[in-house]
């Protein structure tokens, strides 16, 4: 498999369907009670952490994050593609959704109480999640949530249409469960909470709720 220029194909792929992407998927939480319990245990550990911002990282034309914004949530989201962002923006007026990628975060250290990544690194080859958890751990506040939406299988596979049949050109990885906790294990995080399930979200996704690990006692 080779993944070189995964970053601009992924770019330029949800550039040219983020319109269609957009209709296709915009009620997809109405069809997801499940996920929007998940969504809704988030939202309750970061009030409990006395709120403070939280970034849906790929967040696509954004209607995660306008949803957990009606959760009571301050959040906003960050994607690698101004064909979302704009859509983004123009679909949740009044919301902060900034152009960015989780393979260079910028965003400063311990600068947020929870972080989403949901179904955004599907298209992450598998030698830089490493470096991507280790964003998602410097950006976090120590016990800070991470969750995670992820489809669960073993196989890559090369996804040359989608969104109402225009082109695109990447990679969907699909990962098991011990292989995520490995990765996040590595990265500072502790799993707390995960499950397996089939729904509009996907035939068979995966959900991780996580925490950055907080700094010991001094010895």
């Amino acid at each position: 498999m080779n993944t070189d220029g995964w970053l601009e194909d992924t770019r330029t792929s949800y550039d040219t369907v983020a319109a269609s992407y957009a209709d296709l998927t915009r009620h997809l939480l109405d069809e997801t009670p499940e996920e929007r319990a998940v969504l809704a245990f988030f939202a309750a550990l970061v009030r409990a952490q006395g709120g403070g911002p939280v970034v849906d990282v790929g967040c696509g034309t954004g209607r995660v994050t306008a949803h957990l914004c009606q959760l009571g949530v301050d959040a906003f989201g960050i994607d690698l593609s101004p064909g979302m962002i704009e859509v983004a923006r123009r679909d949740h007026p009044g919301l902060r959704f900034d152009l960015g990628s989780m393979t260079d975060l910028a965003l400063a250290d311990a600068s947020m109480t929870g972080l989403v990544a949901w179904y955004s690194l599907i298209h992450i080859p598998d030698d830089e999640l490493s470096s991507v958890f280790a964003h998602f751990q410097r950006v976090l506040r120590p016990g800070g949530p991470l969750l995670l939406g992820f489809h669960v299988g073993d196989e890559s596979q090369l996804k040359t249409q989608g969104y109402g049949g225009h082109p695109m050109n990447v990679y969907v990885h699909r990962r098991q469960h011990d292989r995520m906790f490995e990765w996040l294990d590595d990265a500072g995080f502790v799993v707390e909470k995960h499950r397996t399930l089939t729904s509009a979200e996907s035939k068979l996704g995966g959900i991780i709720l996580a925490r950055r690990e907080a700094p010991g006692p001094e010895k």
